[in-house]
């Protein structure tokens, strides 16, 4: 039969050759092939053209790819391409593929976020290639959007990482093309920030902020309402003078279903050649058209954006690409809705140009939950130790390259780390440990810095500023590294130094679990341990220090003396079994056996030295011992300041009373530990959601406490001169010191937990509740990434009516400063030294979660319970890890507060620096300026003002940033514009220019021109926000009003 039908076949075009052309049987014969520039049969020339039509639905193709700076892989595996038995991603090759694509057709278009993957890859490129990419940058085909390192968390970072991480990639793409990105797209972070949209957003320049996440009842509203996109006003302070327009993603990050074309996709591409089988142009149209209708009715206007992309995409860009083609080329042929390449910034322009009105959104779209047990908010504590490791502050240093030695590893590290998989905890283990290598390098070469620095200031005597330099002279500029909070004034001054005599100055990385080799070596007769205090803020400082020692006859004197009284304190059993567990040196053995207290004095901006020596027994000078004894009677201790006393039970040692006599506050208080069972998912609703690195999901609303009080193990106090303390043993695996300083008005509770024992097989998130008598009727407030505290109301959302179903996890918001709550007569405060999530579950009480151990991952990608573990070297069986960390707590009257919180959590954001050598006791000659400030002779910053950037660029400018800490009507006082003098700054140096930047220092303040936005009649905006004036040419004074951040570039006169 086959051979019968092939014949028919030979004979039929025999006859249709002999009767036609001689063309057309060759056309016959050759079908599929073609052999001219015609266009081959089959093949469709795709028509890319376009842009908005009036009259039409416009739907705007933004192709996109997603890379995670780590989370399944390392940043560096995630470039290369390797360890794909995890994840098949290379983003070396997604650039390398996106440009040859972008170069084949001029229309189409591509948007990249993540600097930290594109500047690898820039600097791997030819003079050849970088000139095409900046020609398609120039003609619009590539956009930088948002354009920081990575794409930051909004939840875990702190504000001055934000706005770090975000000034690293803009200053990159400004000096490489000479742009400025315009749109904020945080696609991918768990939940959004207030932060994110006045300051990340509005104040960096953006027009426009989209991300795909937000609560699943959120978005179910607002497509009904279509209020998807919306005018966002996240500061109560500033109001419309820093709004944005913010915007939900309809679908996620990708492209509805039907339209994924990655390579790997298992949707059918779209098939066009009538040559071969499964035509299926026209059902594409009609599904791309439907869903297009559907997606415009939750719109305001007949722009509607689709993101092309999705996780690590266009690796194969074709694959892409060729198939957006055909359907701009068939949907725009079909005719009833209009399609085009697009990008964000295009899009907002189009809505822009509607001029319609827009809703007004306030405050964050914390906490999310993308299902009714799924809610986002375990990652507000994940991994407690590397979030406490980005809060650290290390050194002050010099100017760049002056001593040969940079920090740009350690502000990269940072800057990295600050990825919404990175110091959220979201990433698995590997990963978390490639982030901590990352910093642990980056922090040894600050500290290298430092020992290079600080002995030429120490050892130096300021001379004239035109004095030429000698082989033995070098000219030095403190700076700072605003990656890693610290501040130094920007001095270029000339230190008369021999080099070949400098002290060797160390620091004490591990000082945090009271190890420090420098202060536990023996201090023999005839030596002086050098301890060094820098402070970074703006304001003197005066603060107790604690060193580890060994020696128990040992006085301080300061740099004039003078006698510093100072106290030894028996180290906590939670102290030694955290050092024991850690310390791998052989020192063990050997633990220093007391804290050596003292109280520093020390200039802002500037340093101060003390002496510590061995002295004479028993003689008046020397460091008091405390008073040591056990509670093991039903009388109350008590401990007192010199304004504060802290009534304990003497049984347990539990907090029980608070009074401050300089305020009259007075108010019962307790403590406790308890912990949530965590989900492993085997449940009848919600099943098979666990708890996991994401997702806080207890088993139940129930806490279960840690321990008896009754049968805590009996606690110690401390009593002395400068501090007293209460050491407690709560359980096996949690041990707390409760500290009362004497010149303090607030309680200090310091906490050792862990490792958290599982060996009954059930993970558990650790919790300490505080309750006091305050009655503040659900209401409580937490703080957006450092900076403005926002009220959050128990079981309550202010955009949907809340359908609550966890009212535990359902009720969790970010802290990274503070949480507090109050009535009408006190505030109870509680401030952190680490990003954790908190809550008040009920009147009276603030709970914080502090650790988490988990055995079940949630299913959100990660693929990894929650169990981190440390294995020693030496044979020990692993065990899990154990978190060392403190928290302070006030109660003040109403109104008083916020100057507490502002002031104390500034000085645990930038705590004092310390630095260690020996000298000769009787020759401190070497130590020729023991103390040193850059600013002039008593001036200081005034107390609602910080300096959050004092960084060398690369032309010698300083890049300065000033922040106001209050918000308006935040307090009475300190709620009001302030004024700088610039000149008062700089001791030494002359002022040439000053010029105001955008908050990522990208553009001139002045040139700045954002959208302006139309709200819809009955939305209430902040009347009359306050800004500081505009900098004047010639003006070297600033004003900066109540959560201003000002950035100014500044010009030194040459010296002569």
């Amino acid at each position: 039969m086959a051979a019968g039908m092939c014949s028919l076949l030979l004979l039929s075009l025999l006859l249709l050759c002999i009767v036609g052309s001689c063309k057309l049987c060759h056309a016959s014969w050759n079908k599929n092939y073609c052999y001219d520039d015609e266009l081959c049969p089959g093949a469709v020339d795709h028509d890319t053209r376009g842009g908005p039509v009036a009259g039409k639905l416009n739907v705007h193709l933004v192709p996109h790819t997603h890379d995670d700076v780590g989370w399944l892989k390392t940043v560096d595996q995630y470039y290369v391409g390797s360890n794909n038995s995890i994840q098949v991603a290379a983003v070396q090759y997604v650039l390398d593929s996106v440009i040859l694509a972008l170069q084949e057709d001029p229309n189409r278009k591509f948007i990249y976020v993540e600097q930290a993957f594109f500047q690898r890859w820039w600097r791997e490129q030819s003079k050849h290639k970088r000139k095409i990419v900046k020609r398609l940058v120039k003609a619009g085909q590539l956009e930088f959007i948002n354009g920081g390192w990575c794409m930051h968390d909004e939840a875990s970072t702190h504000y001055v990482d934000m706005v770090d991480q975000t000034t690293l990639g803009h200053r990159y793409i400004k000096k490489q093309f000479n742009t400025v990105p315009r749109i904020g797209w945080q696609i991918d972070p768990f939940g959004h920030s207030a932060i994110q949209a006045y300051l990340l957003g509005a104040e960096v320049g953006f027009d426009a902020v989209f991300f795909a996440r937000a609560d699943y009842q959120d978005i179910a509203k607002r497509r009904i309402d279509r209020t998807m996109e919306f005018v966002w006003q996240g500061s109560r302070t500033l109001g419309s003078t820093a709004q944005i327009l913010g915007g939900v993603l309809s679908h996620h990050y990708t492209p509805p279903d039907g339209f994924r074309f990655d390579i790997q996709s298992r949707e059918p591409p779209i098939q066009d050649d009538l040559l071969l089988y499964d035509i299926n142009v026209q059902e594409h149209v009609d599904l791309f058209v439907k869903l297009a209708v559907e997606q415009g009715k939750e719109f305001r206007t007949n722009h509607i954006m689709w993101t092309m992309g999705d996780d690590f995409a266009y690796e194969n860009a074709n694959t892409w690409f060729k198939q957006i083609d055909k359907l701009i080329h068939y949907v725009n042929k079909d005719g009833r809705v209009n399609a085009f390449y697009s990008t964000p910034s295009i899009y907002v322009d189009a809505n822009h140009a509607q001029n319609v009105s827009w809703p007004l959104k306030i405050d964050d779209f914390f906490p999310y939950a993308d299902c009714p047990h799924c809610y986002w908010t375990g990652y507000f504590t994940s991994r407690p130790a590397l979030k406490r490791y980005v809060a650290r502050q290390l050194e002050f240093l010099i100017g760049k390259g002056k001593v040969g030695l940079t920090t740009d590893s350690l502000e990269e590290a940072m800057a990295i780390l600050q990825h919404h998989d990175g110091v959220s905890g979201t990433e698995k283990q590997h990963v978390a440990d490639d982030y901590a290598k990352r910093l642990a390098l980056g922090a040894a070469e600050a500290e290298e810095l430092v020992g290079s620095v600080l002995p030429i200031l120490l050892s130096s005597k300021l001379e004239a500023r035109h004095r030429k330099e000698s082989s033995s002279e070098i000219k030095i500029v403190p700076s700072v590294s605003s990656s890693y909070r610290s501040q130094s004034l920007q001095e270029v001054s000339y230190f008369s130094v021999n080099t070949e005599t400098l002290l060797k100055v160390q620091q004490c990385s591990l000082l945090n679990i009271s190890y420090c080799p420098p202060t536990e070596a023996d201090i023999v007769s005839g030596k002086s341990l050098v301890v060094v205090a820098y402070n970074s803020l703006g304001w003197a400082r005066e603060e107790l220090i604690r060193i580890p020692v060994t020696n128990s006859i040992l006085e301080v004197k300061d740099s004039k003396g003078n006698i510093v009284s100072s106290q030894l304190i028996p180290i906590s059993s939670g102290a030694k079994k955290v050092r024991n567990i850690y310390i791998s040196d052989g020192s063990q053995n050997k633990h220093p056996i007391f804290w050596l207290a003292f109280h520093a004095s020390v200039p802002p901006f500037g340093y101060n030295s003390y002496f510590v020596t061995t002295s004479m027994a028993n003689i008046p000078n020397q460091a008091s011992k405390s008073v040591v004894e056990k509670l093991n009677t039903n009388d109350t201790v008590v401990l007192k300041s010199h304004d504060l006393t802290l009534s304990l039970s003497r049984s347990n040692g539990q907090l029980m009373h608070f009074e401050n006599r300089r305020t009259k506050t007075n108010a019962s208080i307790q403590q406790s530990y308890c912990w949530y069972n965590a989900s492993d998912g085997n449940t009848s609703e919600g099943k098979y959601q666990a708890s996991g690195a994401y997702i806080f999901r207890p088993n139940t609303s129930t806490c279960f406490p840690v321990g008896d009080p009754d049968s805590y193990a009996p606690s110690t106090i401390i009593r002395g001169t400068l501090v007293d303390e209460i050491h407690q043993e709560i359980s096996p695996w949690i041990f707390q010191v409760v500290r009362l300083v004497k010149t303090s008005e607030h309680v200090e509770v310091e906490f050792v937990v862990g490792p958290i024992p599982i060996d009954d097989e059930l993970g558990k998130e650790l919790v300490t509740r505080l309750y006091t008598n305050i009655s503040n009727v659900g209401e409580f407030y937490t703080d957006s990434n450092g900076r403005d505290f926002l009220k959050r109301v128990r079981n309550y959302r202010s955009d949907w009516n809340l359908n609550v179903t966890e009212p535990i996890a359902g009720n969790y918001y970010p802290v990274n400063l503070g949480i507090y709550l109050k009535d009408n007569e006190k505030e109870f405060s509680l401030l952190v030294d680490r990003a954790l999530g908190g809550s008040s579950l009920i009147d009276g009480e603030l709970e914080v979660m502090l650790h988490r151990r988990l055995l079940h991952d949630d299913g959100r990608g990660v693929a990894e319970a929650l169990n981190e573990s440390i294995c020693i070297s030496n044979g020990e069986p692993c065990q899990g890890l154990m978190v060392q960390g403190q928290l302070c707590v006030n109660i003040d009257p109403v109104g008083n507060a916020a100057r507490w919180r502002r002031t104390q959590g500034q000085k645990i954001y930038s705590p004092l620096q310390l630095a260690f050598t020996v000298i000769p006791e009787t020759d401190h000659s070497t130590v020729i300026t023991p103390e040193f400030s850059s600013v002039i002779a008593g001036y200081e910053l005034p107390p609602n003002i910080v300096i959050i950037t004092l960084q060398e660029l690369d032309d010698n400018n300083l890049l300065l940033r000033f922040a106001h800490i209050y918000e308006a009507n935040e307090d009475a006082e300190l709620s009001e514009v302030a004024t700088i003098n610039l000149e008062n700054l700089f001791a030494h140096r002359k002022i040439d220019k000053v010029s105001e930047l955008s908050l990522s220092a990208n553009q001139l303040r002045s040139k700045m021109n954002t959208l302006k936005w139309k709200l819809e009649s009955g939305f209430q905006m902040v009347e009359n926000p306050v800004r500081g004036a505009p900098i004047q040419d010639g003006q070297f004074s600033i004003e900066i009003a109540p959560m201003e951040i000002r950035t100014l570039r500044i010009k030194f006169k040459n010296d002569e």
